[in-house]
């Protein structure tokens, strides 16, 4: 099991594929895992590191200190750790964050970055949804409950449409042995709450953001503004969990983008 022991913690990271290196941060409540649907589409054309941001998955420990700004270092670490710095970047949600200020922070660790479903911005609303949907994990309702209530803030509506979907995915998520603890959830989410992004300053490496017309997290009229003249690419049919309701969409985008860029 591949952990790099930096700055007081132990960061599980997992590495596979074969080609120029490629950093997939996940987003909130997420962790390494959360990026097998593009797994096939991307291991036969990059070296892929997914790191289990502090608070998530198999990182300890769970309540060390925690902020956007430390989880773009804890990544720069990692890339100058493996020596795989410049990297191409991709984050979804929160990871698209925390790639922002990676590409700002630390430019030399980054090639190029991709931001999916994401853009440097925290809504309150958001916030609060997270917040409510702890207070349900914790209340007295069945286990899978607060899953369930946000699920539809993630998938697009087809996702609803197929005959047990839902009952597969809740089924799946508390099974997973390294899901976040409520307490872990809310350590992120205190770090998310304490993130003020400055989308005035842009990466100087390429960036490009791939988007979900559905996406109920983080709506295109709110985003685009936000984005300004970064390139976009918005995908129909498709809702926040942007990786899972389209991959190889997703993956195309992240293909030709990358290669154009891995030519100069």
């Amino acid at each position: 099991m591949p952990v790099f022991e930096h700055d007081g913690i132990a960061q599980h990271y997992e590495r596979s594929g074969n080609g120029p290196p490629l950093l997939l941060i996940a987003g909130m409540m997420s962790d390494s895992a959360s990026w097998i649907s593009l797994l096939p589409l991307l291991e036969p054309h990059f070296t892929i590191i997914r790191p289990d941001n502090r608070t998530t998955g198999r990182t300890t420990p769970w309540d060390a200190p925690a902020s956007v700004e430390i989880f773009a270092a804890d990544c720069a670490a990692l890339l100058a750790h493996l020596h795989l710095g410049p990297a191409h970047v991709m984050g979804h949600s929160l990871g698209g964050m925390i790639g922002w200020e990676l590409a700002n922070r630390h430019p030399e660790n980054v090639k190029t970055l991709t931001l999916a479903a994401s853009a440097p911005l925290r809504l309150e609303r958001n916030v609060t949804l997270f917040k409510t949907l702890l207070a349900i994990r914790r209340s007295n309702a069945a286990p899978g409950v607060w899953l369930q209530a946000l699920f539809p803030w993630l998938f697009a509506p087809a996702f609803f449409e197929t005959t047990g979907a839902v009952a597969q995915a809740t089924t799946a998520s508390l099974a997973y042995p390294y899901a976040q603890t409520a307490q872990a959830m809310t350590h992120q989410i205190a770090a998310l709450e304490s993130y003020a992004p400055d989308s005035t300053q842009r990466p100087a490496c390429p960036t490009q953001a791939i988007l979900a017309q559905t996406d109920m997290i983080l709506p295109a009229d709110i985003t685009l503004p936000v984005l300004g003249d970064i390139p976009i690419h918005m995908i129909e049919n498709a809702g926040h969990s942007i990786h899972w309701d389209a991959p190889d969409t997703v993956a195309a985008h992240l293909h030709s983008f990358t290669a154009l860029h891995e030519e100069r």
